[in-house]
């Protein structure tokens, strides 16, 4: 026998994806990898950083959906916090000295401006500039 390695076989051009292919793509996708899918559309049409391109001490401007709203004291003060989710990563929007927000709700869209900070692992962004996204509004 000899020694020489085998030729590998040509690797399979790539098909081009058709109309039922993408059709097949999108029914077996999951609802929430369409939603994250839609929410990253969404940012880089805004002209806003991915959140998980963010890293600590940046000047940012990040747009997503609230996912959670809650009011949670901080050092005595009381603080109202939300979590804001883009398609790729979460950060934790914090307004210091604030029990609620007007429009500030779970399921809202809105664009975040600020300094992003690193707390126990985590993206938080504090009193930031925000523009609340009209409802039902999706661009």
């Amino acid at each position: 026998m000899s020694a020489e390695p085998r030729p590998e076989k040509p690797a399979k051009p790539a098909r081009p994806a058709g109309r039922f292919r993408r059709m097949i793509e999108r029914l077996s996708t999951s609802q929430e990898e369409l939603h994250s899918a839609e929410l990253q559309e969404d940012a880089e049409a805004a002209g806003c950083t991915r959140i998980c391109d963010c890293h600590d001490r940046q000047i940012v401007k990040v747009t997503g959906t609230l996912r959670t709203v809650t009011l949670r004291p901080r050092a005595g003060v009381p603080a109202l916090e939300a979590e804001l989710f883009d398609g790729s990563a979460a950060l934790d929007v914090v307004w210091l000295g604030r029990r609620s927000i007007v429009g500030i709700e779970p399921g809202r869209r809105m664009i975040a401006s600020g300094r992003i900070a690193m707390s126990h692992g985590r993206r938080v962004l504090f009193n930031p500039k925000y523009e609340l996204r009209p409802v039902g509004q999706e661009q």
